[in-house]
């Protein structure tokens, strides 16, 4: 079955886009948050269109914590305080429970749409519990989020095939180089941070 041109044009769009987003992401840029916004915002309307509802979800999420990060990382720059650091108790109790959470309502969330749940869509319901708390820990730069990025990520990337999402999986492929990259590239940052000197 062909697509619309348009889709697959938006299909690039949110490609290129996000490829920057995660890019600035591993720079600790404040510019993964527009960009950030702009792909996501087009992938959530391909993944209602593909009845991808988990992903979604996710995608909507991130959506509005794209703002909230943006918020949080430049009210930390202005304060010159804008630091990788390791998730606390608390940080890593608010994941657990986000995690729940997302996998309570994101099942729902197919209830809802009245979509029947085949095997595939119990991954993207795990993946998608997975991403909500990567993009809380992403917006208070706890090196944790690269984790769950690359573990959500190898969990979509044969959805995303398997739908005929092809852009998306490619993306997602890069997402987890660049995702990998990113997280030894934070490590040795945290590491210079906690061997320098008070």
């Amino acid at each position: 079955m062909t697509k619309p041109i348009f889709d697959l044009t938006l299909e690039a769009l949110a490609f290129i886009f996000g490829i920057l987003s995660v890019w600035y992401a591993r720079k600790e840029d404040i510019k993964v948050y527009p960009t950030g916004i702009i792909a996501t915002a087009i992938t959530t309307y391909l993944l209602y269109k593909a009845a991808y509802y988990g992903d979604m979800l996710v995608n909507a999420y991130f959506t509005i914590m794209s703002i909230y990060g943006w918020l949080v990382w430049n009210r930390k720059q202005q304060q010159l305080v804008n630091i990788i650091g390791k998730a606390n108790l608390r940080d890593k109790i608010i994941a657990i429970v986000l995690f729940v959470l997302t996998l309570f309502f994101v099942r729902l969330a197919y209830y809802l749409f009245n979509t029947a749940l085949a095997t595939e869509n119990y991954f993207d319901i795990l993946a998608s519990a997975i991403f909500f708390s990567a993009m809380y820990f992403m917006a208070h730069k706890k090196i944790e989020n690269w984790q769950l990025w690359i573990v959500g990520n190898f969990i979509v990337i044969p959805l995303y095939f398997y739908r005929e999402l092809y852009f998306l999986g490619v993306q997602y492929v890069i997402f987890n180089y660049l995702a990998v990259r990113a997280f030894y590239e934070w490590k040795q940052k945290l590491t210079k941070t906690t061997d320098s000197p008070v």
